[in-house]
């Protein structure tokens, strides 16, 4: 992301949700992305995913400007290239736990490779339950058919946002360690936000917003010094 900014409205009722934001997210590492209610941390998730587009600013997806791309081919993008994982899991209750994670691809016309989908269930801890209905299944296991299924599709990146918020402290544990064995196994690039300083401790680096700006930064992040940095962020708001 550099410069990006995110305007909603005009005049003096507008409200700028991103102001001048630059970052960069590496190909396979962990990044959360915290900040007071208000700081614009969906609204970055959803410029950098090409779910929302930014009033200036420009969004990269490796070499890819996604202000360049019309709504067709932005949506082809977000199919072949980006997976989301949602706080509310976005199961379809008339889909199997299989057909549930095969979902992006078939609405691509793609075919699943066996191999892969194998690989993926066996990650997330499915295996024995893709006959399953989502009203048969935790909160937590319903969690990990969105993560397999945003892995599906082999994305370059996969967002989450808030994955863990609707889940019990000893089944969000689970899902954390689920999405670094996905950085860390599968090689895959995971930006999350989220509230929760221990939940940013399972990352590679944590970045603070503001007032729709990034006003800090820390690698390696654990659970103590992050709650120091989100209270005076709250604090200050």
């Amino acid at each position: 992301m550099r410069d990006v900014t995110k305007q909603y409205g005009r005049g003096p009722a507008a409200v700028r949700a991103l102001d001048g934001v630059g970052l960069d997210i590496p190909p396979g590492t962990f990044t959360a992305v915290m900040g007071p209610s208000g700081s614009g941390k969906s609204t970055l998730l959803h410029c950098a995913a090409g779910l929302d587009r930014p009033t200036s600013g420009s969004v990269l997806l490796g070499g890819t400007e996604l202000a360049d791309l019309g709504e067709a081919k932005l949506t082809v993008l977000r199919r072949h290239r980006i997976g989301f994982v949602f706080q509310a899991f976005n199961l379809l209750p008339s889909l199997t736990v299989e057909q549930n994670i095969t979902l992006p691809l078939r609405l691509d016309n793609r075919p699943a490779d066996p191999a892969w989908l194998r690989q993926i269930v066996q990650q997330v801890g499915l295996t024995g339950r893709l006959g399953r209905w989502p009203s048969q299944l935790s909160g937590g296991q319903q969690q990990r058919v969105a993560i397999a299924r945003a892995l599906v599709t082999r994305p370059e990146v996969v967002f989450a946002d808030e994955p863990t918020g609707a889940l019990d402290p000893d089944t969000a544990e689970d899902v954390l360690a689920l999405l670094r064995r996905a950085v860390t196994d599968l090689h895959q690039t995971v930006v999350m936000v989220t509230h929760d300083p221990q939940a940013a401790a399972h990352t590679d680096h944590a970045v603070f917003l503001a007032d729709g700006r990034i006003v800090d930064g820390m690698r390696a992040p654990d659970a103590d010094r992050v709650r120091e940095v989100m209270t005076t962020l709250r604090r200050t708001a």
